[in-house]
């Protein structure tokens, strides 16, 4: 749980720094033109992806709890059966991605001011915070455009708009959570071997044995 612990905790550090310090919006360059951190609040899914207004955002903090509940109990049965090092990992690192986003969406509503292009957010301000216990928006604060541009012509649906990739603002959390998962699907895969020592079984006839009726002799 150490991995969880530090990947949490690093998380939450970020995110309450940024929603401190930076005005709604605003970006600062880290990796020049491709990579920046830039301020913006999520109220849906990881990556930017939103659904259901209010009552969906209600279910989805719901949910959240919900799974990280049913990852814990997976990671503890998982040590008590001495599962490899890379499964719990893996999932240690969606719990702590999944654990860093609930904090948000449950708490950072009650805790902090709302953020603005003019106005940066206050802890624990006079008159409350932006929205009631488990409606609270997500801090993502990642962005790496990487590529800019248009695509090619010939292709369907999309032929010569503008494109950019990565074009999602993402946070620590939510790294964490695609990391794991990419670990937990390559577990999966992992080739079996054969047991030391064991010879695989002779193709040919035994010497000494006797033939079968009606063989060759």
């Amino acid at each position: 749980m150490l991995i969880t612990a530090l990947v949490l905790l690093a998380d939450q550090v970020l995110k309450v720094w940024v929603k401190l310090t930076f005005y709604y919006d605003s970006a600062i360059p880290i990796l020049g033109s491709k990579g920046y951190l830039h301020f913006i609040e999520n109220r849906g899914m990881a990556f930017g992806l939103e659904f259901g207004g209010d009552k969906g955002k209600l279910l989805l903090t719901l949910f959240r709890i919900a799974a990280v509940l049913v990852i814990a109990l997976i990671i503890r049965n998982a040590v008590r059966k001495g599962a490899s090092t890379g499964l719990v990992v893996s999932l240690s690192l969606i719990l702590a991605g999944a654990l860093g986003n609930i904090i948000d969406s449950t708490f950072y509503g009650v805790l902090f001011s709302a953020s603005t292009p003019f106005q940066k957010a206050v802890l624990l301000p006079e008159g409350g915070g932006y929205a009631p216990l488990l409606h609270g928006a997500v801090v993502d604060m990642f962005y790496f455009p990487l590529w800019e541009g248009r695509l090619p012509a010939w292709l369907p649906l999309w032929g010569g708009q503008h494109f950019v990739f990565f074009r999602p603002v993402f946070n620590l959390a939510d790294a964490a959570i695609t990391v794991g998962m990419a670990l937990f699907i390559l577990q999966q895969r992992k080739p079996t071997h054969e047991a030391p020592g064991e010879a695989p079984p002779p193709s040919g006839p035994v010497p000494g044995a006797s033939p079968e009726p009606g063989s060759a002799q």
